[in-house]
């Protein structure tokens, strides 16, 4: 288990977390607050949760921005960092962790949309914001990372093929951030207990989550797996660009 940030480490620092009123990334909004950083929760229809876990956070002393925004919207995600730029002038860290795919009632490219073409939007309208020295984490999974060689369930496939092409779309940017200063990484972790992902694959398949547990030995939950994430906005970054979290002796 990674170490977690000390305390003060990221005084006067600025880190925007994309879907972070709830789970994965509002316990990563916590830590990167816990550690001096001032913080924007964004969400896209969660706003009451988003605005308990600003106030929660204003109590350490940071400055906390709520900002709705769907990132499937252009011109949403150019309000909410225009925002950013009027409050604080900028970002040092970029969390990309929202995501999605299984939600009932979208499209049939929903999932392509949010998890590929909207992380990549996400990423370029940021660039102004980000100067050399920022980060920008990925957030994805072995199910996602590993699909092209490890085959997953079929109710998550769909969902893991776009989160790949996500990954791989943003990748295909790591020359241009290289030349401007900007590291990035992806943050890859075996199903977490607890997410509302592992919620919707148990109810499509009752036994996934027990069944995958007694395989890795070990599952995450969210807390470990944000730990793991705000470690990444301030670790070396692997040669590889990835860090890869939990068991992956199944994967390859």
């Amino acid at each position: 288990m990674s170490q977690p940030l000390a305390p003060g480490s990221l005084a006067g620092k600025r880190a925007l977390v994309t879907g972070s009123s709830r789970g994965i990334g509002a316990d990563t909004v916590r830590l990167l607050a816990e550690a001096g950083a001032d913080v924007v929760i964004n969400f896209r229809n969660k706003a009451p949760r988003a605005e308990k876990l600003a106030a929660q956070v204003r109590e350490l002393g940071v400055r906390a921005l709520v900002i709705g925004a769907d990132l499937t919207d252009a011109d949403s995600v150019g309000t909410m960092y225009a925002e950013v730029e009027r409050e604080f002038g900028g970002l040092d860290i970029l969390v990309l962790n929202a995501s999605g795919g299984m939600e009932s009632g979208m499209g049939e490219d929903y999932a392509l949309l949010l998890n590929r073409d909207a992380q990549v939007g996400a990423l370029q309208r940021a660039l102004p914001l980000l100067g050399a020295g920022s980060r920008v984490v990925f957030v994805t999974s072995h199910q996602a990372h590993f699909i092209r060689t490890t085959p997953t369930m079929p109710e998550y496939e769909p969902v893991a093929l776009s989160k790949r092409a996500g990954e791989d779309a943003l990748r295909e940017l790591i020359p241009d951030l290289t030349e401007r200063g900007i590291e990035f990484v992806v943050v890859s972790g075996d199903m977490i207990e607890g997410t509302i992902t592992a919620t919707l694959l148990e109810r499509a398949n009752p036994g996934a989550i027990a069944s995958r547990r007694e395989s890795a030995g070990k599952l995450y939950n969210v807390g470990e797996f944000a730990a793991e994430i705000a470690r990444a906005a301030v670790d070396p970054i692997p040669e590889d660009n990835t860090r890869l979290v939990g068991d992956t002796t199944d994967f390859g």
